[in-house]
């Protein structure tokens, strides 16, 4: 992996408080944690890998939870959640709307880009489960659907 995007990874890292980032591409593999509470230049050191989604996935493949026709839509990765594409404009899913494949959910705000999340499944949304404008974290789960 080249230096820049090194230096990329993390000023990532940095802007979104991680304490660990692991990225794997082709042969390269780098993990970098970082101690709570210091700064992300303070001495990264290396440890086992965990796939983490490339930043230009537009989101993470639904988890099955206890209720095998709830499906949980997660962040893909840390930022700012929004419900709607402008503070103005309505919600893209309220509780109890229908949504297919393809539907976006909502925008994830990563270091300054929009990120818009879609559905990956047909049903209902059950449950929201983030606030307008909340910071999330890498896997929270912003949303449960139930499958049809």
């Amino acid at each position: 992996m080249d230096t820049k995007k090194l230096k990329n990874l993390i000023e990532l890292a940095k802007e979104s408080g991680l304490s660990e980032l692991t990225v794997e591409h082709k042969d390269d593999r780098v993990t970098l944690k970082f101690p709570y509470g210091q700064s992300v230049a303070a001495q990264p050191m290396m440890a086992a890998p965990a796939a983490i989604p490339s930043a230009g996935a537009s989101a993470t493949a639904p988890a099955p939870v206890k209720d095998e026709n709830l499906i949980e839509v997660t962040s893909p990765f840390v930022g700012t959640f929004y419900r709607a594409s402008s503070p103005d404009a309505e919600a893209y899913v309220k509780e109890g709307d229908i949504v297919s494949p393809g539907k976006i959910l909502c925008i994830v705000e990563a270091m300054k880009i929009m990120n818009e999340i879609e559905s990956e499944v047909s049903g209902e949304i059950a449950e929201i489960c983030v606030e307008n404008e909340t910071y999330v974290e890498f896997g929270q789960v912003l949303f449960k659907v139930r499958k049809k």
